[in-house]
């Protein structure tokens, strides 16, 4: 982690550095693109036969072949399955399953929109009604970490939406993430990852049914293929390395270098940054994540690339520089400090509310705005699974009063038929002669 100054000696290659993490908003997937074409096409040509083909071999899926002792492994994957995997999880890490899915499942219905009409004037009645998509697919990673909390995290506000069919797709599933699809009672579930299960999903095979939406995070070949399908099927957002900042000015400094070093080690590319006006926090911080990232070999890797601590000369500077950055996570040292945090994923308040919590057992999601996002949208919501449709309704008293004012704006755009309709309902009823 590096000490950067915005005055002073050093504020051009602090300013220059500023610059850069500014300009992160694009994910850059270049690289994979042709390669995620390809397995895109194949698989919505070839369905099952073309899937099968790409999770035997880049995914390790083995159907069985008896005669070379393999064992049984389907594509999709079985209740039955899921429940012995549950019953052989500890009983703390069931309690633990527990807890965080009750809480994800309260604050999701907490943040369900409502439907409502209202009046604007006699005769004329509108609103929304509140209706949930029909399908969606769940991307579970299954890399470097299992990730039974991102199932937790994306089916279950889905769950709440009233989301009829939710399928969960993941490769290489660990026996902690078969667990919490038990508990949290996942029907559709295929052992299948990259972009080849995103393409299944997204248009379909003979096994797997297309979906309307696509949601959770993933690696660059999942995220080139989200994007490449976006324009198919439906998409939350493209999620690049994990980001936090924290923005301090009499916070702990081991508590603050915890936090940085436990996202750090999500991805060697994770980007973790310190803004403060206090030059001595800021050389404790980095301090403190020297001494506790030492031996955690992908924190250390990215610390070294993308750890920062920038001394501010002001305090309000260090606030605009923290919205400028928009961070997926982002922690401060009070409630007061929300009167001036404008863009970040999820915030973090206080001493005794490291970021963690939030990866697990908070309720508010973990699926999060990265690059910059979260200068137009937050994290993965229940809002993510419905839709609001608008609803109008006229009484001819209603109609008779507004239709004057529909009549004027249409024939200002030129768009007479418009008009003319809005003048054929004022003459339903009327006799004609």
């Amino acid at each position: 982690m590096r000490l950067m100054k915005t005055f002073g000696d050093s504020a051009k290659s602090a300013a220059a550095q500023i610059e850069l993490l500014e300009q992160r908003g694009e994910i850059n997937t270049a690289k994979v693109e042709a390669t995620v074409r390809t397995i895109l096409a194949d698989v919505r040509q070839g369905g099952d036969a073309a899937l099968l083909e790409y999770a035997g071999r880049l995914d390790g899926l083995r159907l069985g072949c008896p005669e070379k002792g393999d064992p049984d492994q389907p594509l999709r994957v079985g209740r039955d399955e899921m429940e012995s995997a549950w019953k052989e999880t500890s009983p703390e890490l069931q309690a633990a399953m527990r807890v965080a899915r009750e809480n994800i499942r309260s604050f999701a219905e907490r943040q369900m929109p409502k439907s409502w009409t209202f009046s604007p004037s006699e005769g004329v009645e509108t609103g929304q009604v509140v209706r949930p998509l029909a399908s969606v697919g769940c991307y579970v990673p299954g890399g470097r970490y299992p990730l039974p909390s991102t199932l937790l995290m994306t089916v279950t506000p889905a769950q709440v939406a009233g989301v009829e069919r939710i399928v969960v797709c993941s490769p290489k599933p660990a026996r902690e993430t078969l667990a919490a699809a038990w508990i949290a009672g996942v029907a559709e579930f295929y052992r299948v990852g990259g972009a080849q299960a995103v393409a299944a999903m997204a248009f379909g095979t003979e096994t797997i049914a297309r979906v309307d939406k696509i949601v959770g995070p993933g690696n660059l070949y999942v995220t080139a293929a989200k994007l490449a399908v976006s324009h198919t099927c439906g998409i939350d957002m493209p999620a690049g390395p994990t980001e936090i900042v924290v923005t301090s000015e009499a916070g702990d400094a081991a508590g603050i270098a915890a936090d940085l070093v436990a996202q750090a080690e999500h991805d060697p590319e994770a980007l973790a940054v310190l803004i403060t006006s206090n030059e001595a926090l800021a050389e404790d911080v980095v301090a403190e994540v020297k001494r506790q990232a030492a031996g955690n070999s992908v924190a250390e890797e990215s610390l070294a690339q993308r750890g920062f601590a920038f001394v501010t000369d002001t305090v309000s500077y260090a606030h605009e520089l923290t919205n400028r950055l928009a961070p997926e996570h982002l922690s401060v040292d009070d409630g007061a400090d929300m009167r001036w945090v404008q863009n970040a994923g999820s915030v973090f308040v206080g001493n005794y509310t490291p970021q963690s919590l939030g990866d697990y057992v908070s309720g508010p999601n973990h699926v999060l705005p990265t690059g910059r996002t979260g200068r137009v949208r937050g994290g993965l919501s229940v809002m993510d699974f419905v839709k609001l449709i608008t609803i109008q309704r006229y009484s001819r008293e209603g109609l008779e009063r507004i239709a004057p004012h529909a009549i004027a704006l249409a024939e200002a755009e030129g768009l007479s038929g418009h008009a003319a309709s809005v003048v054929m309902r004022l003459k339903v009823g009327e006799v004609v002669q």
